[in-house]
């Protein structure tokens, strides 16, 4: 089972990824991304990933949209932490070492983390907020965007279709 653990002091936010990160957990992401653009005490954002196992796509692609909006709203970059040799070659693979500072040592808070509760949003919102993730990874390097056009291509093509559908 995955889940986010989260912790915030004096304006430093922990969000902790354990277990096997997934699109399911997109909703509960992107509720941290509001929370965050509302916070006037900003200092840091850290993600902690020394107990992930695994990491899907659209996940990446909504750390990739932490790193963007943290950047774009503070100034400042993200840290992710990986001790796991695998998931740190796959955050270099898709350009993360661009738009994080990559630490292989976890960090510690006194901030106490407790569980994200899960988000639960439509099949079709969710739908957008994949499209909307591998945009994001697209737009990091010139290697994503020919890794997941196809995939885009796809969900556009499918969002059209159901759009005409509804229409």
């Amino acid at each position: 089972m995955s889940k986010i653990l989260f912790a915030e002091k004096d304006g430093t936010f922990v969000l902790k990824f354990v277990g096997d990160v997934r699109v399911t957990l997109g909703p509960t992401i992107s509720t941290f991304l509001d929370h965050l653009g509302k916070c006037e005490s900003f200092q840091a954002v850290v993600i902690d990933l020394t107990e992930t196992e695994g990491i899907d796509s659209t996940s990446l692609g909504m750390l990739a949209k932490i790193s963007l909006c943290t950047q774009k709203a503070y100034g400042k970059v993200p840290t992710i932490v990986s001790a796991n040799e695998d998931i740190t070659r796959l955050l270099m693979t898709v350009g993360f070492d661009e738009v994080f500072a990559i630490a292989a040592e976890s960090v510690r808070t006194e901030a106490e983390l407790l569980e994200m509760p899960q988000e639960c949003v439509s099949e079709q919102n969710l739908r957008e907020q994949v499209l909307e993730a591998h945009r994001v990874l697209m737009s990091l390097n010139e290697q994503n965007k020919v890794e997941f056009e196809d995939l885009v291509k796809a969900l556009e093509q499918e969002q059209s279709f159901e759009h005409s559908l509804a229409s």
